[in-house]
């Protein structure tokens, strides 16, 4: 499974997470994305998305480990990838079918959202 997982920019950037190398993914609390954390496995593939001013998709990272014992507040660690060679904006994202059922257009809010392979090689280019 692949999951793009939202941030604000000026909270915790791409960039943040390329300086620090990892760090355990928090400040989920919506339920739906709780059980996406919580599903995580180790190797799992994912896409860092800025929210706010820039919606668009801006680089890889993928999932170290995931400590869901407590499923109120799964620990997901991850580590940072590369950035994407041309950041994937919202609005390119919205013009391609493959995103026609997909929670990241019907569920806005969302902040943890499952990507299928072909999305995850749409929004990366591989």
């Amino acid at each position: 499974m692949n999951y793009l997982l939202k941030s604000e920019p000026t909270v915790y950037s791409f960039a943040d997470l390329q300086r620090d190398q990892a760090t355990t993914w928090d400040g989920v609390s919506n339920p739906v994305a709780l059980k996406h954390l919580r599903g995580m496995k180790p190797g799992e593939r994912l896409v860092i998305y800025h929210t706010g001013d820039e919606k668009s998709a801006i680089g890889r990272a993928t999932v170290v480990s995931v400590d869901a014992a407590d499923p109120k507040v799964p620990q997901v660690e991850i580590k940072a990838g590369k950035p994407l060679a041309v950041p994937v904006t919202l609005a390119e994202i919205k013009a391609n079918e493959l995103f026609a059922d997909s929670p990241l257009v019907r569920q806005g809010r969302l902040s943890v959202v499952p990507l299928t392979d072909a999305q995850y090689r749409f929004l990366t280019g591989n």
